[in-house]
C-alpha cells in the first residue's frame, strides 16, 4: 500500500510504502524504515480466534443474546423527528414514520412463541436484579427455558414456576449458593410449586445438577448469625471429618451447616446466646432438625464434637 508521504531521510522519494504486517513505514528510493510503529485503522485492534468471539467483540452494535426473544437480532426505528442530514421532517413524512415505527414494533412478536418468549425474558431481568445473578447464568437460565418450550414443557403450566425453577437449577449448577426457600420468597411463587416444577425439569431435560457445597452453608449461616472467623474454621475442619464419612449424604445441607456451627460455639466458647434457636432460624430450619442431627453425629462419633 502506498501514500503520500515524503520521506524525511533521503528526501528523494515522493511515497512511501507502509506494510500493515509488520506495522513499518518504508521509502520506496532508498529502503530505509521510517517508522515501525503505525496505527491501523482498517481492522480492529483486537484479535479473535473464532466467529462467536469476533462477534462478542465487534462494537458495530449490541452483541446477540438469548435472554432476548429475537437474540437481540431484530431494529429499531429511532425516535429522533429528523432526517439523515439532520434536518426535521416535515408533518407528512413524520406521520408516515410513526406508523412504520407501530408496525416494526408489531412485527417482532407474530407468534405465540415469540410472545411467550417476550414474557418470560422480562421476568429473568427482574429475577437478575432480585437475586443479583451474573450475565453467565442469565445465558444459561435462557438457554434452558428455550429447551424446555422446545420440548413443549411449558404448555399447561405458569411461566413464572418454569421460569424460576429452571433459575434455582442454574444457581445450583454454577455454585452459586441459592436456597429453594429463598428464591421462592423473592419471586412470590409457593416453595411447594416451585420444586414439583424443578423435579419435572431435571427428569425431563436430564439435567446434570451438582451436590450443593456444605462449605457455602456454613459460610452463610455464620454471616446470618454474626458468628466470628474462629468459629466459622472450627465448623469447617467438622465438616470436613463429616464429609468424609458420608455422615451428611442425603440430609438438609442447612442443617448440617447449623449442627456444626452449633458445635463449634460450643468448643470456641464464643457466645452463651448462639443457641439452637437462634441457628435454627438463621438457617431456616427447625430446632428438632439441629437436635436430630446432634444425635447422629454423637452416634457416629464425629472428631471435635462435644457436648457441655
Amino acid at each position: 500500500m502506498q501514500t503520500s508521504i515524503v520521506c524525511s531521510i533521503c528526501g528523494k522519494g515522493k511515497t512511501v510504502i507502509t506494510d500493515p504486517e509488520s506495522g513499518e513505514i518504508i521509502c520506496s528510493n532508498c529502503g530505509m524504515v521510517i517508522s515501525d510503529k503505525i496505527q491501523e485503522i482498517s481492522k480492529p485492534e483486537w484479535r479473535a480466534f473464532d466467529i462467536q468471539e469476533a462477534n462478542a467483540k465487534s462494537r458495530t452494535g449490541a452483541p446477540t443474546s438469548l435472554a432476548y426473544h429475537d437474540r437481540g437480532l431484530a431494529t429499531v426505528i429511532g425516535t429522533t423527528n429528523r432526517d439523515a442530514r439532520g434536518q426535521k421532517m416535515d408533518a407528512a413524512m413524520s406521520s408516515t414514520m410513526k406508523r412504520l415505527k407501530l408496525w416494526d414494533l408489531r412485527t417482532q412478536v407474530y407468534s405465540p412463541k415469540d410472545k411467550n418468549l417476550k414474557q418470560a425474558f422480562s421476568e429473568l431481568d427482574v429475577l437478575k436484579d432480585k437475586l443479583g445473578l451474573p450475565d453467565a447464568a442469565i445465558e444459561k437460565a435462557a438457554y434452558i427455558y428455550r429447551k424446555a418450550q422446545e420440548r413443549k414443557l411449558v404448555r399447561g403450566r405458569t411461566t413464572s414456576g418454569i421460569l424460576t425453577a429452571i433459575v434455582y437449577a442454574v444457581c445450583r449448577e454454577m455454585g452459586m449458593h441459592r436456597t429453594l426457600k429463598d428464591i421462592a420468597a423473592i419471586s412470590n411463587i409457593k416453595r411447594k410449586v416451585l420444586s414439583k416444577s424443578y423435579r419435572m425439569l431435571v427428569f425431563e431435560l436430564g439435567l446434570k445438577i451438582p451436590i450443593v457445597d456444605p462449605m457455602k452453608c456454613i459460610a452463610k449461616v455464620a454471616n446470618n448469625a454474626n458468628i466470628s472467623e474462629k468459629t466459622k474454621r472450627q465448623a469447617m475442619n467438622i465438616m470436613n471429618d463429616i464429609t468424609k464419612k458420608e455422615i451428611g449424604a442425603g440430609k438438609n445441607p442447612m442443617a448440617v451447616a447449623a449442627t456444626v456451627l452449633y458445635l463449634s460455639c460450643l468448643d470456641t466458647k464464643e457466645d452463651s446466646n448462639i443457641s439452637q434457636s437462634y441457628l435454627a432460624m438463621a438457617s431456616g430450619v427447625t430446632e428438632v432438625t439441629i437436635r436430630n442431627r446432634l444425635r447422629e453425629l454423637e452416634r457416629e462419633k464425629v472428631s471435635s464434637f462435644t457436648t457441655k
